[in-house]
């Protein structure tokens, strides 16, 4: 399912313009918090660039700045918090969350987990690897092994969006290789500390009843408004 699983037929969902531009939103004032300049802020810098590749008016984006660097008076006091556990069948998952209100998203996620197993701290974060994440599209005939190598990149893989490739690198690593990865043909369209499973579980060796639960639970899960990512071990 790649490193960040995506709710499947996602897009066709009637709501779902509307839950990825409220997830872009916070994710823009939590990195404008470091700075409402984007030429010294990377990652408000990418979020920008997320949100007007997702057609978020130019009007919306300036507010969800101005909110987030406090200028308009009233600083965002969103917390990130994250919950581990397993969905049905043991599929590790790890979910982050950005939210004003702790102890609503706990009660909610705890009923989302019904289905599931809801973890201990550090219950399921030994079997992923903390790293960077950097989605970019080739120009041309851009070369991604070559790429990784060149931009010091730890591994890299097929992307979540058509065409697209995933680099790994090291968190240390991270801002270094988005800014080196232009000059070897990549555009950086995305760039974040995640996470990646050790031991994933093969779709291929779950039932196709046993696949549509585990789909149905993760779908559940991301279309909760707090959830920001969900990263899954999970592999096709």
């Amino acid at each position: 399912m790649g490193a960040q699983w995506k709710a499947k037929h996602r897009e066709t969902a009637a709501n779902a313009k509307g839950k990825i531009m409220g997830k872009l939103a916070k994710e823009i004032q939590i990195a404008a918090k470091s700075g409402a300049d984007p030429d010294m802020n990377p990652r408000l810098r990418l979020a920008i660039v997320q949100a007007k590749k997702a057609s978020m008016t130019r009007e919306t984006l300036e507010r969800a700045i101005k909110k987030g660097a406090g200028l308009d008076g009233d600083a965002v006091q969103y917390h990130a918090v994250s919950y581990e556990g397993f969905a049905p069948h043991q599929v590790p998952l790890i979910v982050e969350c950005l939210t004003d209100n702790v102890n609503r998203t706990v009660a909610q996620i705890r009923v989302l987990f019904r289905k599931g197993q809801l973890g201990a701290s550090g219950s399921v974060t030994w079997d992923f690897n903390h790293v960077g994440l950097i989605e970019a599209m080739p120009e041309g005939d851009a070369d991604p092994e070559m790429a990784a190598i060149e931009a010091g990149a730890q591994d890299f893989e097929e992307g979540e969006e058509e065409g697209s490739t995933l680099f790994i690198t090291d968190i240390t690593d991270l801002d270094a290789v988005q800014k080196a990865l232009p000059e070897h043909g990549f555009t950086v369209t995305s760039a974040k500390i995640g996470y990646t499973p050790k031991n994933p579980v093969s779709a291929a060796s779950l039932s196709a009843e046993a696949l549509a639960e585990v789909e149905a639970f993760l779908e559940a899960i991301d279309e909760n408004d707090d959830v920001q990512n969900v990263y899954v071990g999970l592999t096709a």
